[in-house]
């Protein structure tokens, strides 16, 4: 397509440029919170997309069952090069065992699920600033459509009374929009969150039971350490 095409669309009185331009002031820090939530949305899921592809739940079977049989260095050599996060965990638990299963389960744990919700508390501001900056578009709009009101010329003030109301319709439409978009990846990305919590709280459950297998290999349970986080 043409590059002046697009640019004259742009450009043109119904174009998204124009309605910017007619949404005041305000739509300069909707447009940059607009930017942020799509940052952040967008690393958000290349990053699960990778975890996803580094999933490999079949290591952490082998290392239970190394840990069943007491090998608990036969069970470091084979998660070790694993990038799966269950298994990240489960080898620093094991390597710290000697010091406190307990607190180096929690700690990798704690470790793990702070990569899942970094982003989202930029992206929840973001759903909760956009509305509020479209409500103070909508105020200043007003406002300005009032004081073309108080003038003793209304037919010379019109088009400012209807760009007043067209300035607080906009940013309220813009804000809005931003919210509503952005809350859709912002619930899944706490639904993965919640999965990898409950997939932590399972591999807690499982380390124990392996142990008591095993003897009680280790001193502590670490099933706590999983239902707590």
């Amino acid at each position: 397509m043409n590059i002046h095409i697009v640019l004259a669309f742009l450009d043109s009185e119904q174009g998204p440029l124009a309605y910017f331009k007619k949404g005041g002031p305000i739509m300069w820090p909707i447009l940059l919170v607009s930017f942020i939530a799509l940052s952040v949305v967008i690393e958000r899921l290349l990053f699960l997309v990778r975890e996803r592809s580094s999933r490999d739940q079949k290591i952490a079977g082998l290392i239970y069952e190394r840990v069943e049989n007491r090998d608990v260095e036969g069970a470091i050599r084979i998660g070790s090069t694993s990038k799966d996060y269950i298994a990240r965990i489960l080898i620093y638990a094991l390597t710290h065992r000697e010091v406190s299963i307990d607190d180096a389960f929690a700690q990798a744990s704690s470790r793990e699920l702070t990569r899942y919700q970094q982003g989202l508390a930029i992206l929840d501001t973001c759903i909760t600033a956009s509305p509020l900056l479209g409500l103070l578009g909508t105020v200043t709009g007003m406002i300005g459509t009032f004081n073309s009101l108080n003038s003793a010329d209304l037919a010379a003030s019109a088009g400012n009374i209807t760009g007043g109301v067209g300035e607080a319709l906009i940013a309220t439409t813009c804000g809005l929009a931003i919210a509503i978009v952005a809350l859709f990846p912002f619930n899944v990305l706490n639904t993965r969150v919640e999965q990898a919590r409950r997939d932590i709280a399972n591999a807690a459950n499982a380390l124990t039971l392996v142990s008591e297998k095993a003897g009680g290999l280790f001193n502590t349970a670490v099933a706590g350490s999983g239902d707590g986080i």
